[in-house]
């Protein structure tokens, strides 16, 4: 692996570290160290702006596949915050699976 894959592959990490929080902090997915699904949408907007930054500071230095990823990742997590943003906090809990409904029955 060249010089040039490497970064991108890391570049790549990066974006989806950041990701990976936004969704946590909008309470989309489990928190791994509490292992609780937990909703702070300020920080989920913290994480949004970074990649936000790191988008603008990266313009012409970022391959078409790189520039599309992060593009995209944006819309995706930007959508869902202003859902969340809609979202009473009650409802941000996700439902019970059915794997937890089958054990209680």
């Amino acid at each position: 692996m060249d010089t040039q894959e490497k970064n991108q592959a890391l570049f790549i990490n990066v974006v989806m570290m950041f990701q990976a929080l936004a969704w946590q902090q909008m309470g989309k997915i489990k928190n791994p160290a509490t292992d609780k699904v937990e909703r702070n949408l300020e920080g989920a907007r913290s994480f949004i702006d970074t990649l936000e930054m790191l988008r603008e500071k990266t313009i012409g230095n970022l391959g078409p596949e790189e520039e599309r990823f992060l593009n995209e990742i944006l819309k995706e997590l930007r959508l869902n915050y202003i859902e969340e943003l809609k979202r009473p906090a009650s409802e941000s809990e996700p439902a019970p699976s059915s794997e937890s409904n089958q054990k209680s029955t």
